[in-house]
């Protein structure tokens, strides 16, 4: 099976024809275009959508298809669609091979809200069928099952859980992306860089690998390299490719970094809050928030316009608190723009699922909103004691090295506003050897 690359062309033949996936009992045309859309849902790429849905139309008991249309259909952000897709899927399940009911459950649970048993069971999964890179797919990055399990130990869990799978895989490209990405946010940078470079060679339109490339110059401090490299691969990608935005928010970083604001900017209008944004919603959330918070800590002017335009898109779609990884960008948005009511209610409702144990995160983000309250209303030191107290936790919060670099950077901020040189200057010394600075100046 030949994939196709952005312009619609056939690109070769190193992807999902290679994985162990239940497809043998299907015509041969709804095989092809079902790898074909796995090959595209892989990658990032647009397209994989309608790959599934030409699949269906030749063969409508064809239950993985379905289930691959409820997953692009989730990512996506249309639920109601993945509730019929996951129904489609589930119907057919009766008399089907083992495999088969395996791959839907995993995905049933993750479409109902289940991720500790869909967790459970893709473990389950991979032990039968190691080389199901769809179902893999929910855990291999730092959006997956168990990057956002809100556990302090996930980075390593992570990178072991790839390790462990690496002898099924090979030089697979779209897997050695991931692997390298989990190394690299393990702190094993010389183990990640190899498998990373080797997967954009042979695989070079795959967004994963272009990410987990984004994140090793960010951890080897190589700005112009990272430059130099987004620059090119973006001029290849596809306007509607879902991972435009976000790999953009990694150049606009670098960029930031370099003094170049205006060149973030256009990054940030055209790409990671473009009204035609076509990536996650909570993507869209995270790197929009932080890239403005990001530049005002680097002590550029307050943006108004654009925190209003980020401000109600996040109450549009992330009104209430309930997980991690978006509560802690949500925060950051109510208090930049000075929304103390919003951040007083989120702040009970995440209370609330602290008291009742449903809140993955333990206290870590309640802690990190309280600070960005106190910051905002410049009680500095109150915003460094509440950072303080989750600091040996804060990986729980969910998100990269470089996303959650946004933390110690505010800190860093509120210790130059109280006039706590000294801390600051151990804030300094303490963040990682070799990473990229971190970019703020007191005003």
């Amino acid at each position: 099976m030949k994939a196709l690359d952005a312009k619609g062309n056939a690109k070769m033949d190193v992807m999902s024809g290679h994985y162990d996936l239940p497809i043998k009992a299907h015509p041969a045309a709804a095989r092809d275009l079902y790898l074909q859309g796995v090959d595209l849902l892989l990658t990032n790429y647009p397209g994989a959508l309608g790959a599934f849905d030409q699949a269906i139309a030749i063969d409508a008991d064809f239950t993985v298809a379905h289930v691959a249309r409820a997953r692009a259909l989730q990512i996506a952000g249309d639920m109601p669609a993945v509730t019929a897709a996951m129904q489609s899927a589930d119907a057919l399940l009766a008399g089907a091979d083992a495999q088969t009911v395996s791959h839907a459950g995993v995905f049933r649970h993750l479409m109902a809200g289940r991720p500790e048993a869909g967790l459970d069971a893709v473990r389950v999964h991979l032990m039968a069928w190691p080389r199901d890179a769809v179902v893999l797919s929910t855990a291999a990055n730092e959006t997956g099952l168990i990057a956002l399990s809100g556990r302090a130990g996930r980075k390593s869990e992570l990178a072991a859980f790839l390790d462990g799978l690496a002898p099924a895989y090979g030089d697979d490209p779209w897997f050695a992306a991931h692997h390298g990405m989990a190394l690299s946010e393990n702190g094993q940078i010389e183990r990640a860089r190899p498998l990373v470079e080797s997967s954009i060679v042979a695989l070079r339109a795959n967004s994963g690998g272009a990410h987990a490339m984004a994140h090793v110059l960010y951890e080897s401090a190589e700005a112009d390299a990272a430059i130099t490299f987004l620059r090119g691969w973006l001029a290849d990608y596809p306007r509607d490719g879902g991972f435009l935005g976000h790999l953009s928010w990694h150049l606009a970083l670098v960029e930031l970094a370099r003094g170049d604001l205006a060149a973030g900017e256009r990054l940030f209008d055209e790409a990671f809050a473009a009204a035609d944004y076509r990536g996650p919603k909570f993507i869209k959330l995270l790197d929009a928030t932080s890239f403005l918070w990001r530049a005002e800590l680097a002590g550029y002017a307050h943006d108004a316009a654009r925190w209003r335009s980020v401000h109600t898109f996040v109450h549009s779609v992330f009104p209430r608190a309930g997980t991690p990884f978006s509560d802690w960008h949500a925060a950051v948005a109510d208090a930049a723009v000075g929304d103390s009511a919003a951040l007083e209610q989120r702040l009970s409702e995440l209370a609330d699922l602290i008291q009742d144990g449903r809140y993955s995160a333990g206290e870590t983000v309640l802690h990190f909103m309280r600070a960005l309250q106190a910051f905002s209303q410049q009680n500095y030191a109150i915003a460094i004691s509440e950072i303080e107290a989750m600091l040996p936790e804060l990986v729980r919060m969910g998100g990269s090295r470089a996303q959650l670099d946004l933390v110690e950077a505010t800190l860093l901020k509120a210790c130059l506003a109280a006039g706590r040189l000294d801390y600051a200057s151990r804030v300094l010394a303490r963040h990682r050897p070799g990473a990229m600075p971190l970019t703020v100046i007191h005003n």
